[in-house]
């Protein structure tokens, strides 16, 4: 089958750094389910895989974890899954990606796509929805409870990129936080109300400036998904 591939550590500027390769078809193990590839997306994990290939590989390293298509055939201890399922996930950094026609997944990495998104907007999702998910409410404790919330708030610094655009969706819809989001242009700044944050500060101004310009008094829990370094002192000035 056909895919794209990795034989050496290139920069993404030369020409030999991603190839057309022909793989053999994969079969599916006893968990996999053999998804035929719809869409994918790029993330900065391919970017982070394809520079630590090494040398010349004897057989193509095939990147891309974000996925969306259709199951065409399951192993045999499968049974969340079916042939004809229009799945999406964020695959194995330890097995083939799925820059391919076919792709190998273990079933249980794997959900139904969402019948509101095309296969194109869905192979978007994963590994940005994962990625915001596991920080607010694994790593900063927020519970996926509006009552729970109800009168708190979160900044988040550096929102109109592909985390942030997810985390401001459920700090708002799942944790019905107040949200304040960080952006500098205006297009980023229009994206970020868009995807329901109730204000939002210039992130090349004083961040404690722009609150007071806001009417902000302080927030109690801060997302910076930039360099932590260069808002540190903003933050412990913020953070209520």
């Amino acid at each position: 089958m056909r895919a794209v591939g990795v034989h050496n550590s290139l920069p993404v500027i030369d020409p030999n750094a991603l190839q057309d390769v022909e793989v053999p078809m994969p079969v599916a193990g006893a968990r996999q389910l053999l998804v035929r590839v719809r869409a994918v997306s790029v993330n900065p994990v391919d970017t982070k895989i394809r520079m630590t290939a090494g040398s010349r590989l004897d057989f193509p390293r095939v990147l891309g974890w974000d996925c969306a298509g259709v199951v065409e055939s399951i192993g045999e201890q499968c049974s969340l899954f079916k042939p004809g399922d229009e799945v999406y996930y964020a695959g194995d950094v330890t097995q083939a990606g799925c820059n391919s026609e076919y792709h190998l997944v273990d079933e249980r990495l794997v959900g139904t796509k969402p019948s509101t998104l095309s296969f194109e907007d869905a192979a978007a999702m994963p590994l940005t929805t994962i990625t915001a998910w596991e920080a607010m409410f694994e790593r900063m404790g927020l519970r996926a409870d509006p009552q729970a919330n109800q009168g708190r708030s979160i900044l988040i610094i550096g929102a109109g990129g592909g985390v942030g655009s997810i985390a401001i969706q459920l700090a708002k819809k799942v944790a019905g936080l107040t949200v304040i989001a960080t952006a500098s242009r205006p297009e980023s700044e229009q994206w970020c109300r868009d995807m329901g944050a109730d204000e939002v500060l210039n992130h090349k101004e004083e961040l404690e400036d722009e609150c007071k310009r806001c009417g902000i008094d302080g927030v109690d829990y801060i997302l910076c998904l930039v360099g932590t370094a260069q808002y540190w002192r903003s933050m412990a000035d913020i953070i209520r």
